[in-house]
């Protein structure tokens, strides 16, 4: 026929990649667990929580980011990577003051508030777009984003009380994104519905 070309050959590409996002859930919910223990007293901030923010919450994300991206997951891509540099700058926010060279960039009360609606206002918005994914990311990034906001509150105003709560709250928010990555591990392995993600029908 005319037009056709011949010599063209078509190829199917099927991606039989793993699924990275139960490691970036898993990273995030581990780590943001520990470090609400922390802010609800449980445990003391030590080098545990500034590890586990460094190469868990930090870099374990920013891995699934970049595979998020391969697989073309807008939406992955975008979380994975924001959360993963969001620990790496939590814990340099932490560090830096601590240098001989740093003493100078302490973060004030204010610019710490800031920081931490400015992620909550973004969370706000991710939160929206999982009203098309499930329910189980729907209770991470509501949880997440009411964490950020009470972080911000408790940062601005204090008072030991409001730390205590927001610290289980985020506890709350770390162990749901625990339970939605390991959920993913176990309806894959088991080829069904272990654990259900609330899969929300378009």
């Amino acid at each position: 026929m005319a037009g056709e070309n011949p010599g063209k050959v078509e190829s199917l590409v099927v991606d039989t990649t793993a699924n990275p996002a139960p490691l970036g859930l898993l990273a995030f919910g581990m780590t943001t667990v520990l470090l609400n223990c922390a802010n609800a007293g449980l445990i003391g901030l030590g080098s545990m929580i500034l590890a586990m923010g460094i190469f868990y919450g930090g870099l374990a994300q920013v891995f699934a980011g970049i595979f998020e991206w391969k697989k073309g997951n807008t939406f992955g891509t975008t979380a994975f990577l924001s959360y993963g540099l969001f620990w790496l700058t939590l814990v340099a926010l932490l560090l830096i003051p601590k240098t001989s060279w740093g003493q100078d960039f302490k973060v004030t009360t204010g610019g710490q508030v800031a920081y931490l609606i400015m992620w909550g206002v973004f969370t706000t918005v991710m939160f929206i777009a999982t009203l098309k994914l499930n329910r189980a990311l729907q209770v991470v990034f509501f949880t997440l984003a009411v964490l950020f906001f009470l972080l911000a509150a408790h940062e601005g105003m204090g008072g030991a009380s409001l730390g205590t709560f927001t610290g289980y709250e985020g506890i709350f928010c770390g162990l749901s994104a625990i339970y939605a990555g390991l959920a993913q591990v176990l309806n894959e392995v088991y080829g069904r519905t272990v654990w259900p993600l609330g899969i929300v029908k378009k």
